[in-house]
């Protein structure tokens, strides 16, 4: 496969266009999600503090990574069809799904007699499930999994189980990354497709210090291998270093049309701006350097820093990661991978 950059600023076909219109619309799929929230935050708040809370769907453990640090009671991210058997009157299951397939679960809680927040469209299996009482129903007018546990998230930031979260704040982080990262600016001033060009010859390294910049860089080295074909690795620091260590060196009189294609690593820093891993960073960014390894980093737009929210810095490093695979798998002619 060989990359081509000039289809990174060409004029867009339909399916491109798709593709990344999808991403620019993030934001304003979390504004519509959580658009009728009052209601859900009246209801919530005649509920005391629950004993327990247990997250099921496909973003349960992005919630528990967000409440983990500050949430004053045991949660666990719930992975199973049945739910554990100490769930009972005085624990809140939070339920994330956007096309019915967790109506056992939601079944099971309302059995129970379990206090429930669900956060799905109207028409599944999961809304009808639910019942009345004890429940609090997000509607959804999407099936977006990040927009569904951003609402929930404001909801329990509510309940005092987890930092306050903003859906209008992180909404607008989204249009800041979806108008940085747009299609219509050209190499010279767009990021994202600045590092799918340095990634187009790469077996890349992908890294984040943080719980969730580990998670966003987990999700990007998993859109890099369906962008590529290739090999994409998300690790710690530890595993990441003997990589790194026996890297090729590099020869500069290569040349890959006679002595075929020759990819190094790339180390990919996700980094949203957690001063507590900087020297993990640091001596990251040393190593690379000492055997020749490039590095680069998705960083924070303008405005975004530590004093914002997690969620806020999560959703910003992710999308930019996102526009990143696609604009890597147009340079390949790959884009209907990503679709």
């Amino acid at each position: 496969m060989t990359f081509d950059d000039s289809r990174l600023d060409a004029p867009l076909d339909p399916l491109t266009e798709g593709v990344l219109r999808h991403l620019a619309s993030t934001g304003a799929r979390i504004r519509r999600d959580s658009a009728g929230l009052d209601e859900v935050r009246r209801t919530v708040g005649e509920w005391g503090r629950p004993r327990g809370v247990l997250v099921v769907g496909p973003e349960a453990r992005l919630v528990r990574s967000v409440l983990e640090p500050v949430c004053p009671v045991p949660l666990v991210a719930w992975p199973l069809q049945h739910l554990p058997a100490w769930v009972g009157p005085l624990d809140l299951v939070v339920v994330l799904d956007t096309d019915g397939r967790c109506a056992a679960q939601v079944a099971q809680a309302r059995r129970r007699g379990s206090l429930i927040i669900l956060a799905c469209p109207e028409d599944t299996e999961s809304w009808r499930a639910a019942g009345d009482h004890g429940t609090a129903r997000i509607s959804m007018a999407s099936q977006d999994l990040m927009s569904a546990a951003v609402a929930a998230l404001a909801v329990l930031g509510d309940l005092g189980l987890g930092p306050a979260v903003d859906p209008g704040q992180v909404a607008l982080v989204a249009d800041m990354v979806a108008e940085s990262a747009s299609p219509y600016r050209d190499l010279a001033v767009n990021q994202a497709k600045d590092l799918a060009c340095a990634l187009a010859d790469a077996d890349p390294l992908t890294w984040g210090g943080s719980v969730l910049a580990a998670r966003a860089s987990r999700r990007l080295a998993e859109w890099l291998r369906r962008a590529t074909g290739r090999v994409a690795l998300s690790a710690d620091a530890a595993a990441l270093r003997p990589i790194i260590e026996s890297a090729p060196r590099r020869d500069p009189f290569a040349d890959p049309d006679l002595d075929g294609e020759s990819r190094r690593p790339v180390l990919v820093v996700m980094d949203d701006a957690e001063s507590e891993h900087e020297a993990a960073r640091r001596e990251l960014e040393h190593l690379c350097a000492v055997h020749d390894v490039t590095v680069r980093s998705v960083t924070l737009p303008l405005g975004v820093d530590e004093r914002s929210s997690s969620v806020d810095r999560y959703v910003a490093l992710l999308l930019q990661g996102g526009f990143a695979a696609v604009y890597l798998a147009l340079g390949l002619d790959r884009l209907e991978e990503m679709s």
